[in-house]
């Protein structure tokens, strides 16, 4: 599977939560949120706990649950804004559940290469 390199951003880290709290990141800067992504990537413990939450756990779509022991993030803040860079060689569909999990929408895709 070839690694990528995700490029994102967010706004507001400060205030930026998933939308059920049972899920949602709940640290105080950049290095806290890029060692929750990382942590939520490299095994399937956030999932598994979201999957057992649903109305049917059973229904739920295990592709969602891959992860990646040698993902990598590193945060930091620039420009009233925190820059993450994300190299995995999950697919975007499995980082965009984990990132809604953790901060719901307040991200944003800035770039995509291969690492």
């Amino acid at each position: 599977m070839a690694r990528n390199h995700y490029y994102l951003s967010i706004a507001d880290l400060a205030h930026a939560r998933g939308d059920d709290p049972r899920f949602a990141y709940d640290g105080a800067g950049p290095n806290d949120f890029a060692a929750a992504l990382q942590q939520a990537l490299h095994d399937d413990g956030l999932f598994q706990r979201w999957r057992a939450a649903q109305p049917d756990p059973d229904a739920v779509d295990t592709s969602l649950g891959a992860t990646d022991p040698t993902a990598q993030v590193n945060a930091r803040v620039a420009d009233l804004r925190t820059d993450v860079d994300l190299v995995t060689d999950l697919p975007m569909s499995v980082v965009r559940h984990r990132l809604y999990l953790l901060i719901g929408a307040a991200w944003q895709l800035r770039d995509l290469r291969a690492a």
